[in-house]
C-alpha cells in the first residue's frame, strides 16, 4: 500500500510533468483555487476532477498509480517517479534502444 495520501499524489503528478498549479490548472480545466485545496488536503478531489486531470493524456499515466497503488510499465501505468522529466519512455521495437 502506498505511503501517500491523495493531496501529495496529486501534487507528485503535476511536480512529475514540470507543472506549476496554473499550467495544471489550465491543462484540465479545474479552477486554479480548487487545484490549491486538493494539493493543501483542505478539500478531497472530486470524482468530476478526477476525471479531467486523468482524461488528459499527460496524466493517464498515473492513474492506476493514484487510484489503485498500482503500476504496469508494460501498459504504460507508471508512478509519477517512473516519469523522465514528464516524457514518456518510448522503446523502439527495430534497435531495442529507448528514447524519452
Amino acid at each position: 500500500m502506498s505511503t501517500y495520501e491523495q493531496h501529495e499524489k496529486l501534487t507528485l503528478m503535476r511536480e512529475s510533468e514540470r507543472l506549476n498549479r496554473k499550467e495544471m490548472s489550465q491543462l484540465v480545466d479545474i479552477p486554479y483555487s480548487s487545484l490549491a485545496n486538493y494539493e493543501s488536503g483542505r478539500m478531497k478531489m472530486s470524482f468530476e476532477a478526477g476525471a479531467k486531470i486523468f482524461k488528459n493524456p499527460r496524466f493517464r499515466k498515473y492513474r492506476d498509480w493514484f487510484m489503485f497503488d498500482e503500476t504496469n510499465p508494460a501498459t504504460g501505468q507508471i508512478a509519477p517517479v517512473l516519469s523522465l522529466n514528464g516524457q514518456e519512455i518510448i522503446e523502439l521495437s527495430q534497435s531495442g534502444k529507448t528514447t524519452g
